[in-house]
């Protein structure tokens, strides 16, 4: 049983403010998903649209039970791609951003690979060689690297990551891409930091926003600018970040965008202040991080589990090292409330990371209890006994 929460700091209470009252509207959560309806939170059995290739027939099927296909088409003699290829393509990326949404990556990374070289098997074909379905299953087949490169991502596999980001921008330059080209950068910039190779951050995200320049989308320009941020940040360049800081907070103010892309569902003030955060925090200002976290956690639609416990990670964090040990382990409960459902290890690593810095502080109640569960809760079958010290960066 879990001690009751202790009130948060006095500075943390404030309702958070909207970043910009004319754009009270975001880009919803709630990803699109043709097979949507097939999914429940309660069931056991998670279902994902994936291709397998080999005759180059497309499936959906169970992803965490191994049940049997569900659906099979099968490609017609001529060989040819067409709308019912495509579409699984794309499918099976809405499917993995919305079951990552929910409960984190380190289930899912495995199962997806397989779609991920049917994808690529099908261009390799030259079933598709002109005209609009080439286009579309080049970019669904880029955006599905980018998903599975997310997952390994999540999950600490850094190198695999790195790979499938790199498989992604060379799928967008061979297309002559921009929108998935500007997506890749995105990614490996995180990616960049994340790892401590800082400056590879700043120039991934100014690559990503020369790509992104004629595409329509201030959303995606000011995400960008926020993965450029963080990259100063991580050098400790103060002015260069504030310097990108501002440019991405202009750039959201200016509101959606019809170009706005589908992957960027994510993307809204809690995202932002979350980004914020983590640079705040790699500048050493971890009162001022604090307040963006909390912030973060307020805005944050419950139902994305996923987001929640990585927001609330965070603020665990930053009140440990700001002189808040009593509200930063009442943080951490709520990341531990969450760990049954949401498999992430860059959360978990986050969470250790806070559980590390509160350990001067055990004497205290509080901190006791919290560091006793978190202790007993890495303890279980399934946890990784070791977390990738990385996943922080500049956090």
């Amino acid at each position: 049983m879990r001690p009751p929460d202790p009130a948060p700091a006095a500075y943390l209470t404030a309702p958070p403010t909207r970043i910009n009252s004319r754009t009270t509207g975001r880009i919803s959560n709630q990803i699109p998903n043709p097979i949507s309806s097939q999914i429940s939170e309660e069931s056991d059995v998670l279902r994902r649209a994936f291709m397998t290739s080999g005759t180059a027939t497309v499936t959906a099927t169970s992803l965490s039970l191994g049940a049997p296909p569900a659906v099979a088409v099968t490609l017609p003699a001529q060989r040819r791609v067409g709308e019912a290829e495509v579409h699984a393509v794309e499918a099976a990326v809405r499917q993995i951003r919305l079951l990552d949404d929910r409960h984190g990556a380190d289930g899912l990374y495995r199962g997806a690979a397989q779609p991920l070289r049917a994808a690529y098997a099908l261009l390799d074909t030259g079933a598709a060689t002109r005209g609009p379905t080439v286009g579309r299953l080049h970019a669904g087949a880029g955006e599905l690297s980018i998903s599975v490169g997310w997952l390994a991502h999540d999950s600490g596999r850094f190198d695999e990551a790195r790979s499938h980001y790199a498989e992604a921008l060379a799928t967008a330059r061979v297309a002559g891409d921009s929108a998935l080209e500007a997506h890749a950068f995105c990614n490996m910039a995180f990616l960049a930091r994340d790892a401590g190779t800082y400056r590879e951050a700043v120039l991934a995200a100014q690559a990503g926003q020369r790509a992104a320049q004629q595409l329509g989308s201030p959303r995606l320009l000011s995400l960008l600018a926020l993965r450029e941020a963080g990259g100063w940040a991580g050098l400790g360049d103060r002015i260069g970040c504030e310097r990108a800081l501002t440019r991405a907070r202009a750039l959201f103010e200016r509101g959606l965008a019809g170009a706005d892309p589908e992957w960027m569902s994510f993307f809204g003030e809690p995202e932002v202040e979350m980004l914020e955060a983590q640079c705040r925090a790699a500048l050493g200002d971890w009162p001022s991080a604090a307040r963006h976290a909390y912030r973060a956690t307020v805005l944050q639609d419950p139902h994305f589990a996923r987001n929640l416990a990585l927001y609330r990670a965070e603020l665990a964090g930053d009140l440990a090292r700001s002189g808040s040990p009593d509200e930063a382990s009442a943080a951490g409960h709520l990341v531990l409330d969450l760990l049954d459902d949401v498999q992430s290890s860059r959360i978990r690593t986050m969470l250790a990371v806070a559980a590390r810095a509160l350990l001067a502080q055990r004497r205290l109640p509080d901190v006791r209890a919290f560091l006793d569960r978190h202790d007993s809760v890495l303890r279980r079958p399934g946890v990784p006994d070791r977390l990738p010290t990385s996943a922080l960066g500049a956090t």
